[in-house]
C-alpha cells in the first residue's frame, strides 16, 4: 500500500455515555446532556499506530475534523482533497452519529460544527479519483454504510475499506478491534477478504429491539485484529440467572449492563430490564433505569458490582454498546461477567476498549465468567 484515504465522522459515538445508544438525529440532545466527541481521539490513535510503521505513506483526507486534524496530529502531512459542505441539514437517510451526520449546524462564521453523510461520501469519491489503495474511516456502522455505498459505485476496481471503531454500535465485520489494531492492519495487510456491512434501525434500538440489515459486502484487509460481526442470539441462561439472583447481596449496588443475558438476571430479581440500556439496583429498588453515565454515578454507592455479558462473536465486555459504563463507573465497582457456555464457545477471549488505557490494563488478565447456577469458566481479557 502506497496511498491511503482517511475520513472521520467527528461526532460518532457521542450518544453512548449519555444513554442515547447512538446520535442519529440526537446531536443537540447529546450535547445538552454533556456528551463529548470521541472519534477524533480514536482517529489519532489509529493513525499514530499506522505512522509508526508506514510514515512514508501518501495520505489523502478531508479538511479539519473530518481527517486533516487527526492526520497532522499523528505526524503526517496530508493532502486535503475535500472540504465539508458546511450546509445545515445536509444529511441523508443513512445519517447517524455512528455513520453520516444529519444534525449539521452552522455557526456565525459559516463553519459547520457537524458534517453530513453526503460529506463522507464526497470525501470517499475524492479518494477514489486519486486511486487510493485503502479507505480508512472512523465511525460506526452508519459510516461504514456510507463508505461502502461509494465504493460500490467504482466498477473498475475494488478498493478495500477498514473501520476504526468509534460508534456506539458496531455490527459490521469491517472494523479493527481497537483503533491501534486498525492502524496496524492498515500498515501491514497483504490480502483482503469479503466482509459484511450491517446497519440497524436506531429508533428501534432505543426501544430495546435490534433490527439488523445487511447493507453491503466489501473487501476488507485481513489480520488477527479484525473482528467478526456480532452474533444476535445466545443460549438459555435461566439457570445462570436464578443462581445469580439467589446470591444477591441487598447491601450492594448492582449496575446491570445491556443484553438478554443480564436482562434474564434482572427479570429473576423482579426488575423490568431495559434490554439495551443500563439499570442500577440496590436492596429491591431500581435506582436508575436506562441510565446515562452521569445518572449511574449519581446513585452509585459502594460496595458496587457491574454485571456485564460479552458480545457474542466479539468478546467485548466494555466499549461496545455500553459506553455508559465509563472508566469513572468501572473504577468505583467490581466487575462480574456472565455468559452462557454457548456464547463463550464462540468468543475464545474477552476484550475491553474503554478509551482509558489504564482502566483497560487493570481489567486485562484472567477472569472467572459465571456460566450457570454454580459453574464458571476462566477466560483471558486481552
Amino acid at each position: 500500500m502506497d496511498t491511503l484515504g482517511v475520513v472521520v465522522n467527528p461526532i460518532a459515538g457521542m450518544g453512548g455515555r449519555v444513554g442515547l445508544k447512538g446520535t442519529d438525529g440526537k446531536v443537540a440532545e447529546a450535547r445538552r446532556r454533556g456528551a463529548e466527541p470521541r472519534a477524533p481521539e480514536r482517529a489519532v490513535e489509529a493513525l499514530e499506530a499506522l505512522a509508526r510503521r508506514r510514515p512514508e505513506l501518501t495520505v489523502y483526507t478531508a479538511a479539519g475534523p473530518m481527517g486533516e486534524d487527526a492526520a497532522r496530529a499523528a505526524g503526517y502531512d496530508p493532502e486535503v482533497v475535500y472540504g465539508p459542505s458546511r450546509v445545515a441539514g445536509g444529511g441523508s437517510e443513512s445519517d447517524e452519529a455512528d455513520g453520516g451526520n444529519e444534525d449539521s449546524e452552522t455557526n456565525d462564521h459559516g463553519d459547520s460544527s457537524e458534517t453530513s453523510a453526503d460529506d463522507t461520501k464526497a470525501a470517499v469519491r475524492a479518494f477514489l479519483e486519486r486511486g487510493v489503495d485503502l479507505v480508512l474511516f472512523v465511525g460506526g456502522d452508519g459510516t461504514a454504510v456510507d463508505v461502502a455505498e461509494v465504493l460500490s459505485e467504482d466498477g473498475e476496481r475494488e478498493t478495500p475499506m477498514l473501520g476504526v471503531p468509534a460508534g456506539v454500535k458496531i455490527y459490521s465485520s469491517v472494523f479493527g478491534v481497537t483503533p491501534a489494531d486498525a492502524g496496524r492492519i492498515a500498515a501491514e495487510f497483504d490480502r483482503v477478504e469479503d466482509r459484511e456491512v450491517n446497519d440497524i434501525d436506531e429508533d428501534a434500538y432505543r426501544e430495546g429491539e435490534v433490527r439488523a440489515e445487511l447493507r453491503a459486502v466489501v473487501p476488507v484487509p485481513v489480520a488477527s485484529g479484525v473482528q467478526s460481526s456480532k452474533q444476535l442470539s445466545s443460549g438459555s441462561v435461566d439457570a445462570l440467572a436464578e443462581g445469580f439472583a439467589d446470591e444477591i447481596d441487598p447491601e450492594t449496588t448492582y449496575v446491570f449492563g445491556p443484553g438478554s443475558t443480564v436482562g434474564a438476571i434482572e427479570s429473576a430479581l423482579g426488575i423490568d430490564p431495559s434490554p439495551l440500556g443500563v439499570d442500577v439496583w440496590r436492596g429491591g429498588e431500581v435506582l436508575a433505569r436506562d441510565a446515562s453515565e452521569s445518572e449511574i454515578l449519581a446513585v452509585l454507592e459502594e460496595p458496587a458490582v457491574i454485571v456485564v455479558s460479552p458480545i457474542g462473536g466479539q468478546g467485548f465486555v466494555f466499549g461496545r454498546g455500553n459506553h455508559q459504563l465509563s472508566p469513572a463507573v468501572i473504577e468505583r465497582a467490581d466487575v462480574e461477567v456472565v455468559a452462557s457456555d454457548d456464547k463463550l464457545d464462540g468468543v475464545g477471549q474477552l476484550r475491553v476498549d474503554t478509551d482509558d488505557e489504564a482502566v483497560d490494563e487493570s481489567l486485562r488478565g484472567w477472569m472467572h465468567v459465571r456460566t450457570g447456577r454454580f459453574t464458571t469458566r476462566l477466560l483471558k481479557v486481552v
